[in-house]
């Protein structure tokens, strides 16, 4: 696995460690500052308590780096690596104060990015061997969505479009407003003079062969809530008419369901819950004095 394309640099972290910081922090850790002498030194462990995919270990050091620069980080593991309950994941040496601190917005970020990429491994080894890649999409957290991609990427996954301006979707609203598929393909078409992608979702056979049929086909074709029989059937059509089209299946997608849709021959799989219903990882941190 492919570590240093997965892991976000402290530069990129810094501002979101920031607003974290301000919100839980703000003027000051009352609690710590009342009941823990200055020059008490400490080291942290935050340790695995259930088995899964690390994710957000640049978010954990920046923020001891904010709360004190003094504080020595040591990441055990990389982002993307797999760890056991009772596995060490990092730890940090430095004022007992500094370290309580940013215990919690620490560990916020890499449970909640840690789930992320959990889950997406879940995902991808359910797909295991079938060619069909793991997609997220943009049902994000609002102003996580750069942290969030990057832990589906850790935990084996693919990013979809990163927002509404770095590829075409057309969708059933947009349809219903340009006059329907080959309308819509063609106002795209006129206006595409960088060549971005350009995908169109359709939700039944009948707008996929107008699709098809298209004089201006589409880079990628998103089947949407197909039934398995449908999407099979659809993704023969695809490969009949023109084998360089991407094909994706969206909708409803469960662990349950998703190697019986990646067996029709589809080549992207999206997955909303990868980033909007992840179930945080259990991790906690043991602070001790030196």
């Amino acid at each position: 696995m492919n570590h240093s394309a997965q892991t976000i640099g402290s530069p990129a972290w810094a501002p979101f460690v920031r607003v974290a910081l301000v919100e839980d922090v703000g003027h000051g850790d009352a609690t710590t500052a009342a009941t823990v002498p200055g020059d008490v030194a400490g080291e942290a462990r935050i340790v695995a308590r259930s088995s899964g995919v690390i994710a957000g270990l640049g978010g954990v050091t920046e923020t001891y780096h904010q709360v004190d620069p003094e504080v020595a980080v040591k990441p055990e593991v990389l982002d993307g690596g797999r760890v056991e309950p009772g596995t060490v994941v990092l730890s940090a040496v430095g004022s007992f104060a500094s370290l309580l601190v940013a215990e919690r917005t620490g560990l916020n970020f890499l449970q909640r990015l840690s789930g992320i990429a959990t889950l997406t491994n879940h995902f991808v080894e359910a797909v295991d061997g079938t060619g069909a890649k793991i997609v997220d999409t943009r049902k994000t957290t609002p102003g996580w969505r750069v942290l969030e991609k990057a832990a589906v990427l850790a935990g084996g996954g693919h990013n979809h479009r990163m927002g509404l301006y770095d590829a075409y979707l057309i969708k059933e609203n947009h349809l219903a407003a340009a006059g329907g598929v080959a309308a819509a393909l063609e106002r795209v078409v006129a206006v595409n003079t960088d060549r971005q992608p350009v995908e169109l979702e359709v939700v039944s056979l009948a707008e996929l062969d107008e699709a098809l049929a298209s004089t201006n086909p589409p880079d990628r074709i998103m089947c949407d809530n197909f039934e398995i029989d449908d999407l099979r059937t659809a993704v023969e059509r695809i490969r009949a008419v023109d084998t360089g089209i991407l094909i994706e299946a969206s909708g409803n997608v469960r662990l349950e369901t998703v190697r019986s849709i990646a067996s029709t021959g589809v080549d992207w799989i999206s997955v909303g819950a990868l980033t909007h219903s992840a179930p945080a990882m259990d991790l906690s941190c043991l602070i001790e004095k030196r």
